[in-house]
């Protein structure tokens, strides 16, 4: 007995080692700190970084700086940096080049302006200290970025141009690290530079260019190998890492250049990008944040009045460098306070390149003790300031966003689009439910509506069991997009009695179907799917073919027929396209006429998107009746959209009729939406007496006779061409045949 009680307490000794136990300290510090510190309203982030000041080797010496810790500190910092990388909106980063380049500059020069004649002058360092320590201040850590991005701020102007002139201004620091230590070493010559130059060329080919070739050849081929597509991603992020430490620029830059190069490939709303965000935000950033706190020691400089001197000095010069660089830029580009603030607490941390920069300079003997202890208080105030200063803003910028600050109280409840989305043959594909996730608006609170219809026969409660256990998969799939789903099994005497009902029941606003499979002549006549879904409600209907995963796309071309802006759901469906557009991070091209371009561009003014949007001539789509034609213009990545129109609408044409099976004939493999506006009036008399006459049994009334006038003047048309090409061929034959008999010597 006694010897496993001494074997027990040595488990238990100082620091701890034993793999397992941690791994669960560690645990429950990022389950509890969170908890605890919210409750003396002290943001989490700062309550991971101080419980790792409580836990580390110079307070309690619960845990030590083991390799195990290293390495999640280290995922956690490159997760950081791909993230921002991931989450930054690309359109509103090159329409906003030129503001981060000006953040950059601001935000490296003016901290140095101010920190170098403090170390030079005040604290009497030589010139070297002074300028690696005056370039430290010009660093900083996106510590707070997860406060951002979990306050839905993270696609504001002023956060995307405080990512981008984050990685500028950390690597002009880190080159300057660079040229800094080489100058000590004395070799600092012309080989430096051209294999500096060389190597970054090299990295940014392989990054930019190879690594989303292979991501896009990936995710294509193993679409349906959800866990692979994470195991790659996070080796991507980890190979560009060590590929930019081999260029000569710290990981970090790698971390973050796989961000923007898988950027187009990862929606905001897909399924991977959940996980991403979600282990990173659950697991290895918490555990990078702790690793922070765990660097402090208070002994030491507590120890000496100089150390405490200098610690003062240089966390009082780091935080006016930076505010003042927030200050200057909020006033040149004319931001709202709460952006100046998100910018100042964004950028004021400092932790990553700061502690690379003051170790090799401490190593290479440019920096004191005084220095390096100095900094260690540093990171710590500048951690927890930048995290109060972030959550306050990122609240006050929210409440901006959503126009709340004009009064909150007055936002109807339940507001956001309704979506349903009915399923007529099986169950709906991955990709339909994403597009539905990606077209939601992101605040509503709704929830899609997944419908199946069971016919009212007498195995129809059978059927309702059956059909709501055959959709279990498809509620899974949703879960891991983050959405919520209502799934509705109702019984009806037939499928389009069962949406029109469902429709004004739950009140949805936009529906959203699989394309239908082709039928035969009879069939299509009698209970066309398309047709029948259509007609049976005025709502903005949505019928969808995907060829390819969504990411996979880089167009989306909308083409708009004349009057198409006089329809009720115009601005609906210029929403929703927009929102596409910019969730998958390409253009909105549009053919349309000048009077429905100028009513779209004022559409979109109203509308918070940074899309760009190109503008088309519509004459090119003129002839709607030959599909053939237009295949030329467009590519196999194309999302192509037509906006079509129900009968008796003032934008309706009679080619709009055929126009679904011409499409799918002509463009099968590519992507194609056709939309149909919401009208002003429901014309339809499926929806009035759906409940009382059967379409499928019963195809009498006006918009039966016209569709059976339809296919029956089609089919005379066909084989009126049939029968002349018959006749065409046979005279020709006869003709050949008589110029034979004529040319044939005489017996």
């Amino acid at each position: 007995m006694e010897p496993y009680y001494r074997q027990l307490l040595q488990e238990f000794h100082l620091p701890l080692t034993n793999p397992v136990l941690v791994f669960s300290l560690v645990l429950f510090v990022i389950l509890l700190a969170p908890i605890v510190f919210k409750r003396f309203n002290i943001p989490g982030t700062v309550g991971l970084i101080l419980s790792g000041v409580l836990i580390g080797p110079h307070s309690l010496n619960l845990l030590e700086k083991s390799s195990a810790v290293e390495l999640f500190s280290t995922i956690g910092l490159l997760y950081i940096l791909f993230i921002a990388g991931l989450e930054l909106d690309v359109n509103d980063f090159k329409k906003n080049r030129y503001k981060s380049i000006l953040f950059g500059l601001l935000t490296f020069a003016i901290p140095i302006a101010v920190g170098y004649p403090v170390c030079r002058y005040l604290l009497s360092y030589p010139l070297s200290t002074s300028l690696l320590t005056a370039s430290m201040f010009a660093t900083h850590t996106l510590v707070a970025y997860p406060i951002a991005s979990r306050m839905g701020v993270s696609k504001n102007q002023a956060v995307a141009i405080t990512v981008g002139g984050t990685i500028l201004t950390d690597t002009a620091v880190l080159i300057i690290l660079a040229l800094i230590i080489n100058y000590s070493q004395g070799s600092l010559d012309q080989s430096f530079w051209l294999h500096l130059a060389i190597s970054i060329a090299i990295f940014t080919l392989i990054v930019f260019l190879v690594l989303p070739a292979i991501a896009r050849w990936f995710f294509t081929r193993l679409e349906n190998e959800k866990h692979a597509h994470y195991i790659f991603v996070l080796a991507a992020v980890f190979f560009s890492a060590f590929l930019a430490k081999l260029a000569g620029i710290e990981p970090i830059v790698g971390a973050f250049a796989a961000g923007l190069a898988l950027n187009p490939l990862i929606p905001n709303s897909s399924a991977l990008m959940n996980r991403i965000e979600f282990i990173g935000n659950s697991l290895f950033i918490p555990f990078f944040l702790i690793s922070v706190g765990m660097l402090v020691d208070l002994r030491v400089i507590l120890s000496s009045p100089m150390a405490l001197i200098i610690a003062a000095v240089l966390t009082v010069v780091a935080l006016v460098g930076k505010w003042l660089a927030a200050l200057s830029t909020r006033k040149l580009l004319g931001y709202t306070k709460a952006q100046g603030q998100i910018i100042f607490g964004l950028s004021s941390s400092h932790a990553a390149a700061t502690i690379a920069i003051i170790l090799v300079g401490y190593q290479a003997r440019i920096i004191d003790l005084n220095i390096l202890n100095g900094t260690i208080i540093l990171i710590l105030v500048t951690c927890i300031v930048a995290s109060m200063v972030t959550e306050s803003a990122s609240k006050k910028l929210a409440l901006e966003e959503n126009g709340a600050l004009a009064g909150i109280e007055n936002e109807p409840e339940g507001s956001g689009e309704q979506i349903l989305l009915p399923i007529a043959e099986g169950r709906p594909s991955e990709r339909v439910l994403e597009l539905a996730v990606m077209m939601r608006e992101k605040k509503s609170s709704n929830p899609l509506t997944l419908l199946t219809v069971v016919p009212n026969d007498r195995e129809a409660e059978t059927n309702v069991k059956k059909a709501r256990k055959e959709l279990a998969p498809v509620v899974d799939f949703a879960t891991s997009l983050d959405a919520r789903i209502n799934v509705i099994a109702t019984i009806d005497y037939n499928f389009c009695s069962g949406i029109g009902r469902t429709v004004k029941e739950s009140q949805a606003d936009l529906i959203i179907f699989d394309w239908p499979a082709r039928h035969g002549f009879i069939e299509r006549m009698i209970n066309d799917a398309t047709g029948s879904i259509v007609e049976c409600t005025s709502k903005t209907t949505l019928v969808c073919q995907l060829a390819r995963p969504l990411a996979m796309h880089r167009r989306v071309v909308v083409i708009c027929p004349p009057l198409v802006e006089k329809e009720k759901g115009f601005e609906q469906w210029l929403r929703i396209m927009s929102r596409l557009s910019q969730e998958l991070g390409i253009a909105l091209q549009l053919h349309c006429d000048r009077k429905s371009r100028i009513a779209i561009a004022e559409a979109l003014k109203k509308m918070p998107s940074a899309t760009p949007v190109l503008y088309e001539p519509y004459k090119s789509f003129r002839d709607w009746e030959d599909v053939s034609k237009q295949k030329s213009q467009f590519r196999e990545d194309d999302i192509i959209v037509f906006i079509t129109a129900r009968r008796e609408s003032i934008s309706w044409r009679m080619s709009f009729d055929h126009l679904p099976d011409r499409l799918e004939k002509h463009l099968a493999g590519i992507s194609k939406i056709m939309i149909y506006p919401a009208q002003f009036d429901s014309k339809g008399i499926e929806e009035g007496y759906g409940d009382v006459v059967a379409p499928k049994y019963f195809p009498l009334g006006a918009a039966t006779i016209r569709k059976i006038s339809d296919e029956v003047s089609v089919f005379m048309k066909i084989n009126q061409l049939k029968v002349r090409k018959k006749l065409r061929k046979t005279r020709q034959r006869r003709e050949k045949g008589l110029d034979n008999h004529e040319k044939s010597p005489k017996m």
